[in-house]
């Protein structure tokens, strides 16, 4: 079902515009807007584009998704999974990565969800990662070797479990174990659940239920920080040693062992 109508008319409304503002912000008319909203017209790309890029929210999501039930335009939810908007930009409107911190990841189970935490964590930016909600997790232990324990990955959110790419290396927040970094396996027409694959082979693979995965996130890069003393390891300064220190970016996924 198309949902785009109903989907522009309540965001426009979430997000306090008259129809003549929105339309003075997408540069069209008034007129047009209303159509739109009223199913009486189809917009075109362009304007999908345009309004993929205003709202901050992917077209697919626009179009299939029925968001009527958000009450805030920065956190929605879709049946029983969040989708995250708006991406956090800086003021140069370019996306930025939410770094969780080591000595904060046993508390991103409690407050992944919580808007107020995900926007006081520190952020860098990285501008070649693809288009999507990245954010960077620490990694701990040796079950992913070559990948070292202090490591961060950067990942891309995983709007539908389903969608998930068999084989691929995949951040899982899951309810009892929190954060993991694991080759993970779709075993959902199986038993509805995950398998969860080290590249260590001295780690057993285990199921994790599909209802108790909180989040998804898909390996894009890793940031490698063992060349470096711990104190020039702080959050604060990660930026700055991307550009100015070389740390290694990772930015092809590891091929299957």
């Amino acid at each position: 079902m198309n949902y785009l109508s109903q989907n522009i008319k309540h965001i426009r409304t979430l997000k306090g515009l008259t129809q003549e503002q929105f339309a003075e912000d997408l540069k069209v008319s008034r007129s047009r807007i209303s159509s739109y909203e009223e199913n009486r017209a189809i917009p075109p790309i362009e304007f999908l584009i345009d309004l993929s890029d205003y709202f901050k929210i992917p077209i697919d999501i626009l179009i299939k998704n029925d968001l009527s039930g958000a009450k805030d335009v920065s956190f929605i939810e879709i049946g029983n999974r969040r989708v995250l908007f708006p991406i956090t930009i800086d003021g140069a409107n370019e996306d930025l990565i939410e770094i969780i911190p080591v000595e904060a990841s046993a508390g991103y189970l409690r407050g992944y969800a919580d808007p107020e935490y995900i926007e006081h964590l520190e952020k860098i930016k990285l501008p070649f990662l693809p288009t999507g909600t990245h954010r960077a997790f620490p990694i701990k232990g040796d079950s992913m070797l070559p990948v070292k324990s202090g490591s961060y990955i950067v990942a891309r959110f995983v709007e539908e479990i389903s969608n998930l790419k068999d084989g691929k290396t995949y951040i899982v927040l899951t309810l009892n174990d929190g954060i993991v970094y694991k080759r993970v396996f779709n075993k959902l027409e199986e038993n509805n659940m995950l398998l969860l694959v080290s590249d260590n082979k001295k780690y057993d693979p285990y199921y994790v239920p599909v209802n108790e995965v909180l989040e998804l996130w898909e390996f894009t890069c890793s940031i490698n920080t063992q060349e470096y003393e711990e104190h020039e390891l702080k959050i604060s300064s990660i930026a700055a040693m991307l550009n100015q220190l070389g740390i290694e970016l990772k930015a092809l996924e590891k091929s299957i062992k």
